[in-house]
């Protein structure tokens, strides 16, 4: 594992969420190892539109399944996503918002830079 991961500007990853704690390590961050065959590398603010299409592509994230401490995400909720589903969504239009500074720059390997601006997170003032 990285010790120091960075994200898609090269700086050092910051958490994406604690609560519900998300990233395949259940640590807060999206970060990788060649084990997680899913990659789940981009921080995205879920919407409704994009937990009813995961749902509808067999990855139901909305249900707690409590056993696995999942408590279910809700809209607004963070969570690292895997990349392939994130593009999947967004060649659907239904991509949720990225939270760049969270977002591991392996993204990059997947999709453009320009592509994840298009969908940066802005935060409501």
């Amino acid at each position: 594992m990285e010790n120091n991961p960075l994200n898609v500007f090269g700086l050092p990853l910051i958490s994406c969420c604690q609560d519900p704690v998300t990233g395949y390590f259940r640590d807060g961050y999206c970060k990788t190892i060649a084990e997680d065959r899913g990659t789940h590398v981009v921080c995205a603010r879920v919407t409704r539109e994009f937990l009813d299409f995961s749902r509808s592509r067999g990855n139901d994230l909305i249900t707690p399944i409590p056993e696995w401490q999942f408590p279910g995400l809700k809209p607004g909720d963070q969570w690292c996503l895997c990349v392939s589903r994130w593009i999947e969504a967004e060649q659907a239009g239904v991509a949720p918002p990225v939270i760049l500074e969270a977002t591991h720059e392996k993204a990059l390997e997947y999709t453009n830079m320009e592509n994840l601006l298009k969908y940066a997170y802005k935060a409501p003032v």
